[in-house]
Protein backbone atom coordinates (compact mmCIF):
# COMPACT_ATOMS: atom_id res chain seq x y z
CA UNK A 1 0.00 0.00 0.00
CA UNK A 2 1.13 3.50 -1.01
CA UNK A 3 1.88 5.86 1.95
CA UNK A 4 0.03 8.67 2.38
CA UNK A 5 0.51 11.63 0.29
CA UNK A 6 3.46 9.04 -2.37
CA UNK A 7 3.57 10.27 -5.43
CA UNK A 8 4.31 14.02 -5.07
CA UNK A 9 6.54 16.15 -4.13
CA UNK A 10 6.85 16.22 -0.16
CA UNK A 11 6.90 19.90 0.76
CA UNK A 12 5.58 22.28 3.48
CA UNK A 13 2.92 24.27 2.59
CA UNK A 14 4.96 27.45 2.62
CA UNK A 15 8.62 27.59 1.35
CA UNK A 16 12.03 27.31 3.41
CA UNK A 17 13.83 30.92 4.29
CA UNK A 18 17.07 30.53 2.34
CA UNK A 19 20.29 31.15 4.70
CA UNK A 20 21.33 34.23 2.37
CA UNK A 21 17.89 35.78 3.97
CA UNK A 22 19.04 35.33 6.95
CA UNK A 23 19.59 38.14 9.11
CA UNK A 24 18.45 37.48 13.09
CA UNK A 25 21.31 36.11 15.13
CA UNK A 26 19.22 33.59 16.90
CA UNK A 27 18.08 32.12 13.04
CA UNK A 28 21.35 31.97 12.13
CA UNK A 29 22.08 30.24 15.18
CA UNK A 30 19.61 27.56 14.73
CA UNK A 31 20.35 27.53 11.19
CA UNK A 32 24.03 26.70 11.90
CA UNK A 33 22.57 23.56 15.03
CA UNK A 34 20.46 22.30 12.45
CA UNK A 35 21.89 22.49 8.89
CA UNK A 36 25.48 22.71 9.45
CA UNK A 37 27.28 23.72 5.81
CA UNK A 38 24.41 23.79 4.16
CA UNK A 39 21.49 25.86 3.20
CA UNK A 40 18.21 24.07 3.56
CA UNK A 41 15.72 25.76 1.11
CA UNK A 42 18.32 24.76 -1.47
CA UNK A 43 19.97 21.64 -0.41
CA UNK A 44 17.49 19.37 0.81
CA UNK A 45 18.83 16.98 3.59
CA UNK A 46 17.97 15.11 6.58
CA UNK A 47 18.56 16.22 10.43
CA UNK A 48 20.45 13.76 12.84
CA UNK A 49 16.70 11.90 13.71
CA UNK A 50 16.19 11.35 9.81
CA UNK A 51 13.60 14.05 9.65
CA UNK A 52 13.40 16.23 6.65
CA UNK A 53 14.27 19.25 8.67
CA UNK A 54 12.05 21.79 7.70
CA UNK A 55 10.72 22.99 10.51
CA UNK A 56 12.97 25.81 11.64
CA UNK A 57 13.43 26.95 7.86
CA UNK A 58 9.65 27.81 7.70
CA UNK A 59 9.07 29.31 10.86
CA UNK A 60 12.64 31.68 10.07
CA UNK A 61 9.64 33.38 8.30
CA UNK A 62 8.86 35.10 11.53
CA UNK A 63 12.02 35.45 14.03
CA UNK A 64 10.49 36.50 16.80
CA UNK A 65 8.02 33.70 16.33
CA UNK A 66 10.72 30.97 16.14
CA UNK A 67 12.46 32.42 19.16
CA UNK A 68 9.36 31.98 21.07
CA UNK A 69 9.41 28.52 20.06
CA UNK A 70 12.79 27.53 20.85
CA UNK A 71 12.77 29.37 23.98
CA UNK A 72 10.01 26.91 24.99
CA UNK A 73 12.05 23.79 23.65
CA UNK A 74 14.69 25.26 25.62
CA UNK A 75 12.66 25.34 29.08
CA UNK A 76 11.38 21.96 28.92
CA UNK A 77 14.56 20.55 28.19
CA UNK A 78 17.06 22.40 30.91
CA UNK A 79 18.02 21.17 34.16
CA UNK A 80 16.48 23.66 35.79
CA UNK A 81 13.15 21.85 35.42
CA UNK A 82 12.21 19.99 38.69
CA UNK A 83 9.47 16.94 36.80
CA UNK A 84 12.01 14.35 35.66
CA UNK A 85 12.38 14.86 32.05
CA UNK A 86 11.03 11.10 31.19
CA UNK A 87 7.68 12.43 32.49
CA UNK A 88 7.49 15.32 29.96
CA UNK A 89 8.10 13.20 27.07
CA UNK A 90 6.12 10.75 27.77
CA UNK A 91 3.22 13.00 27.83
CA UNK A 92 4.49 14.36 24.25
CA UNK A 93 4.94 11.52 23.39
CA UNK A 94 1.22 10.24 24.05
CA UNK A 95 -0.05 14.09 22.81
CA UNK A 96 1.81 13.42 19.44
CA UNK A 97 -0.07 10.09 18.77
CA UNK A 98 -3.42 11.40 20.04
CA UNK A 99 -3.29 14.74 17.93
CA UNK A 100 -1.99 12.90 15.14
CA UNK A 101 1.31 14.38 14.63
CA UNK A 102 3.82 11.94 12.86
CA UNK A 103 7.03 13.75 13.72
CA UNK A 104 5.72 14.77 16.91
CA UNK A 105 5.00 11.40 18.11
CA UNK A 106 8.49 9.95 16.11
CA UNK A 107 10.54 12.76 17.36
CA UNK A 108 10.00 12.21 20.77
CA UNK A 109 9.62 8.20 20.76
CA UNK A 110 13.28 8.09 20.05
CA UNK A 111 13.82 10.38 23.02
CA UNK A 112 12.12 7.73 24.91
CA UNK A 113 14.21 5.01 23.73
CA UNK A 114 17.33 6.62 24.71
CA UNK A 115 16.02 7.67 28.33
CA UNK A 116 16.05 3.88 28.84
CA UNK A 117 12.06 2.83 27.84
CA UNK A 118 11.97 -0.48 26.33
CA UNK A 119 10.99 -1.30 22.66
CA UNK A 120 7.81 -3.18 24.71
CA UNK A 121 6.73 0.12 25.91
CA UNK A 122 6.79 2.23 23.42
CA UNK A 123 5.02 -0.16 21.19
CA UNK A 124 2.31 -0.20 23.63
CA UNK A 125 2.41 3.68 23.87
CA UNK A 126 -0.28 4.18 21.92
CA UNK A 127 -3.20 1.98 23.43
CA UNK A 128 -1.38 2.55 26.93
CA UNK A 129 -4.71 1.93 28.95
CA UNK A 130 -4.56 -1.62 28.03
CA UNK A 131 -1.04 -2.09 28.63
CA UNK A 132 0.68 -3.15 32.49
CA UNK A 133 4.06 -1.30 31.00
CA UNK A 134 3.99 1.26 32.47
CA UNK A 135 3.81 2.78 36.00
CA UNK A 136 1.08 3.90 38.20
CA UNK A 137 2.65 7.60 38.16
CA UNK A 138 3.54 7.08 34.49
CA UNK A 139 -0.53 5.91 33.59
CA UNK A 140 -1.33 9.06 35.30
CA UNK A 141 1.09 11.20 32.87
CA UNK A 142 -0.38 9.35 29.97
CA UNK A 143 -4.33 10.07 31.07
CA UNK A 144 -3.00 13.69 31.62
CA UNK A 145 -2.01 13.99 28.17
CA UNK A 146 -5.18 12.40 26.31
CA UNK A 147 -7.33 15.05 28.71
CA UNK A 148 -4.70 17.86 26.76
CA UNK A 149 -5.05 16.28 22.86
CA UNK A 150 -8.48 14.38 23.17
CA UNK A 151 -10.36 16.50 25.64
CA UNK A 152 -10.07 19.88 25.11
CA UNK A 153 -8.26 20.11 28.87
CA UNK A 154 -10.92 18.54 30.52
CA UNK A 155 -9.19 16.63 33.69
CA UNK A 156 -11.31 14.35 35.91
CA UNK A 157 -10.84 15.57 39.67
CA UNK A 158 -9.69 11.94 40.52
CA UNK A 159 -7.27 12.28 37.77
CA UNK A 160 -5.89 15.39 39.02
CA UNK A 161 -5.42 14.05 42.83
CA UNK A 162 -3.19 11.16 41.45
CA UNK A 163 -0.88 13.81 39.95
CA UNK A 164 -0.96 16.09 43.43
CA UNK A 165 -0.19 12.40 45.04
CA UNK A 166 2.80 12.38 42.87
CA UNK A 167 3.91 15.32 42.19
CA UNK A 168 4.63 18.86 43.40
CA UNK A 169 2.90 21.65 42.63
CA UNK A 170 5.83 23.27 40.80
CA UNK A 171 6.04 19.61 38.24
CA UNK A 172 2.28 19.73 37.68
CA UNK A 173 2.90 23.38 36.45
CA UNK A 174 5.57 22.51 34.45
CA UNK A 175 3.85 18.97 32.98
CA UNK A 176 0.93 21.31 32.42
CA UNK A 177 2.56 23.87 30.02
CA UNK A 178 4.73 21.24 28.39
CA UNK A 179 1.55 19.39 27.35
CA UNK A 180 -0.03 22.46 26.08
CA UNK A 181 3.24 23.75 24.51
CA UNK A 182 3.38 20.55 22.38
CA UNK A 183 -0.11 20.14 21.68
CA UNK A 184 -0.38 23.68 20.14
CA UNK A 185 2.97 22.65 18.78
CA UNK A 186 1.21 19.61 16.75
CA UNK A 187 -1.67 21.42 15.23
CA UNK A 188 1.00 24.48 13.83
CA UNK A 189 3.40 21.51 12.30
CA UNK A 190 0.13 19.67 10.79
CA UNK A 191 -1.71 23.30 9.70
CA UNK A 192 1.51 23.78 8.29
CA UNK A 193 2.53 20.23 6.97
CA UNK A 194 6.26 20.23 8.23
CA UNK A 195 9.00 17.28 8.57
CA UNK A 196 6.85 14.16 8.51
CA UNK A 197 3.27 15.85 8.52
CA UNK A 198 3.53 16.05 4.99
CA UNK A 199 1.00 14.06 3.46
CA UNK A 200 -2.69 14.24 1.64
CA UNK A 201 -5.47 14.42 3.53
CA UNK A 202 -6.73 10.09 4.36
CA UNK A 203 -10.38 11.04 5.09
CA UNK A 204 -11.65 11.68 1.38
CA UNK A 205 -14.55 9.96 -1.27
CA UNK A 206 -13.09 6.87 -2.90
CA UNK A 207 -13.96 6.31 -6.54
CA UNK A 208 -16.97 4.01 -7.21
CA UNK A 209 -17.93 2.56 -10.23
CA UNK A 210 -19.08 5.20 -13.02
CA UNK A 211 -22.85 3.73 -13.48
CA UNK A 212 -23.03 4.16 -9.64
CA UNK A 213 -26.05 6.63 -8.59
CA UNK A 214 -27.61 7.14 -5.63
CA UNK A 215 -31.68 6.96 -5.44
CA UNK A 216 -33.85 7.78 -2.74
CA UNK A 217 -36.15 5.01 -2.77
CA UNK A 218 -38.35 3.19 -0.76
CA UNK A 219 -35.86 0.49 1.17
CA UNK A 220 -37.01 -3.32 -0.03
CA UNK A 221 -38.70 -4.59 3.01
CA UNK A 222 -36.90 -7.21 5.03
CA UNK A 223 -37.66 -10.80 5.88
CA UNK A 224 -39.52 -11.91 8.78
CA UNK A 225 -37.70 -13.29 11.39
CA UNK A 226 -38.34 -16.86 12.60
Amino acid sequence: MASPGAGRLKMPRLPLVSRRAVTDPLVAHMYDRKFPGRDPATEPGQTASGAPGNFEAVFAHSPDVLEHLVRGFHLKQTRARKLPLHYMELAIARIGWASSCRWMFSEHIKILRGLGYTEGALADLPDWQASDAFTATERAVLAYADCFALDHGRVPDRLFARLRTAFSDEQIVELTYVAGMFLANAAMIRALRLEHDDYDERVREMPSPPEYRFVDAEPAPLPKRG
